[in-house]
């Protein structure tokens, strides 16, 4: 696929209105659980206190990572002093800077920042070797943090050890700079400082540091492409679950924001330098000593380029090589991979742009397509045309959704099966839950509507509740994901069978995710978002 460098600054508009996407549909709670009595373990780095749920414990703002402060930013993450009085872990460490929390709350701008939070079930002792699984949150690498999601479903229903991770966040996890040797993939490095951290400490939690699964959903995924890409996170993980990440195929022109050209979901970090080098010039800090320069500047000072650095980079020694190109050539890591999206991604992208301004006329519909696929507009207005939607607005979201998203997860898919048992799903509740307003079109099953079904979300923005069907799909996906985990099969007796994707297949079989008495079983993802006539289209 084509690409446009550099990326440009409309880019940061874009992402954030895509981050909201990760916090618009979830099932909420109020507040976190009432402590019981404290619950105290001792780990290498020093005893922690948490606290007792009903059937749970929680350990809230575990440092895994010193403080990326002063001369530390813009470095690997080192790892934590250890402490000798009991660390208190009964609330969540600060969120990493970012311009706003969409999903509700107070924007905090501590560069202290790199915590997990731990939930175990009230059980696990040093010697019960549960699977654990490592969650990476998304928001387009600009947003979001750990503390937002609440496990404690997943780790009731199935006995695992759930771990939510805070990394580093736009300007400040994907900074680059030609004095710097790690530009654009300090996030990427805060996330294998973590997942070392379980390796090292999860055992005295009770879970099993040979048992590790990471998985994450949009931004969160895209880095769970990079890291089975990424030569320093070898043996960190044995298995991955990616949920709705961009990975391989560019994105199209004006998907993600008005005007906005073809971007690629991963950039060389020779022009990451280059764009750092510029923005170090505008703030002030040219010359040999740039990076001394813009360490000394306050975090606010920093903010007004925030989000031009919204993404890993590759070309370092941490991502030596674009992650699709390793993927295609099957040199990615081969672990098992459980990869999928939603049946309606871009419907909330689209409906976000409609509600901040009007809704897309045809023949602003026409506009995008010849900006976004150029001389084969015609032959996508002849597959999307307006007329057979609820509006031009609906049909370009269908459109980039079936282009963008579901087509990628399928290659994708096989592209996995090729090295390590793959197994694709398409989540597909027609009704799934959203607290924004309606816009003349259904929203479907909108990018993020799944993570309801895997978390409770602690937001203060509203409630979104799951009905008695979509209760039922909730366990059947918590229970398809941790059998995954557990065993690197999400085959459960109790539920229909999920057959893995055969490679050589010309129709790569796909789970349907969807309530209903009959909503869980194959279905024809390619047919339903035409991949055959996607693969001759060169955007």
């Amino acid at each position: 696929m084509k690409t446009e460098q550099p990326r440009p600054r409309p880019l940061l508009a874009a992402v954030a209105a895509t981050a909201l996407l990760a916090t618009a549909s979830c099932a909420l709670v109020d507040d976190p659980p009432s402590p019981t009595p404290e619950t105290t373990v001792t780990t290498g780095s020093g005893p922690i206190r948490g606290t007792a749920a009903e059937g749970y414990r929680e350990y809230l703002g575990v440092p895994y990572a010193a403080p990326p402060i002063g001369e530390m930013r813009w470095r690997p993450p080192a790892p934590p002093e250890p402490w000798e009085d009991t660390l208190d872990a009964t609330s969540p460490g600060p969120r990493c800077p970012q311009h706003a929390v969409l999903s509700g709350g107070d924007v905090e701008q501590s560069e202290d920042c790199l915590y997990l939070n731990i939930t175990v079930p009230e059980t696990a002792n040093a010697a019960s070797e549960l699977p654990v699984m490592v969650w990476i949150h998304g928001g387009g690498f600009v947003e979001g943090s750990a503390d937002e999601y609440d496990p404690h479903r997943l780790v009731l229903a199935e006995d695992v050890i759930v771990v939510t991770v805070n990394y580093r966040l736009g300007l400040f996890g994907n900074f680059g700079h030609p004095d710097l040797d790690d530009s654009g993939v300090f996030g990427l490095l805060d996330q294998q400082a973590a997942l070392r951290w379980v390796r090292d400490r999860i055992g005295a939690f009770g879970g099993d540091a040979e048992n590790v699964t990471v998985f994450g959903q949009s931004a969160g995924g895209q880095s769970i492409c990079a890291h089975l890409a990424s030569p320093t996170a070898e043996g960190l993980f044995h298995r991955a679950i990616i949920q709705s990440a961009f990975c391989t195929w560019d994105l199209p022109a004006e998907m993600l924001a008005p005007g906005l050209p073809t971007v690629s979901p991963w950039a060389p970090a020779t022009e990451v330098a280059e764009r750092g080098d510029r923005a170090a010039a505008d703030l002030g800090c040219a010359g040999p000593d740039a990076v001394d320069c813009l360490r000394a500047l306050p975090v606010e000072d920093l903010m007004p380029i925030f989000g031009d650095f919204a993404g890993p980079a590759f070309g370092t020694p941490t991502l030596p090589d674009n992650p699709y190109q390793v993927l295609r050539e099957s040199r990615t890591h081969p672990v098992p991979v459980l990869s999928g999206s939603t049946r309606d991604e871009n419907t909330l992208t689209q409906a976000l742009h409609d509600l901040a301004g009007a809704p897309l006329t045809a023949e602003q519909y026409r506009r995008r397509l010849e900006h976004a696929f150029g001389d084969h507009a015609d032959r996508v207005a002849e597959r999307y045309p307006p007329e057979s939607f609820a509006s031009p607005s609906h049909a370009w979201a269908i459109a980039t959704t079936d282009r963008a998203f579901s087509c990628p997860t399928l290659e994708r898919g096989t592209l996995f099966a090729r090295q390590a048992p793959a197994y694709t799903y398409e989540f597909a509740d027609q009704n799934a839950p959203t607290i924004l307003p309606e816009v003349g079109y259904p929203y479907g099953a909108y990018h993020s509507s799944d993570e309801a079904y895997l978390f409770d979300q602690r937001y203060p923005t509203g409630r979104a509740a799951l009905d008695a069907e979509q209760q039922d799909l909730a366990e059947a996906m918590i229970a398809y994901w941790a059998a995954f985990a557990r065993t690197g099969d999400p085959n459960v007796d109790s539920l229909p069978r999920w057959d893995g994707v055969d490679p050589d297949s010309r129709k790569p079989y796909v789970q349907e995710l969807a309530p209903g008495v009959e909503g869980i079983g194959p279905t024809d993802a390619a047919d339903t978002h035409q991949c055959r006539f996607w693969t001759t289209i060169d955007g």
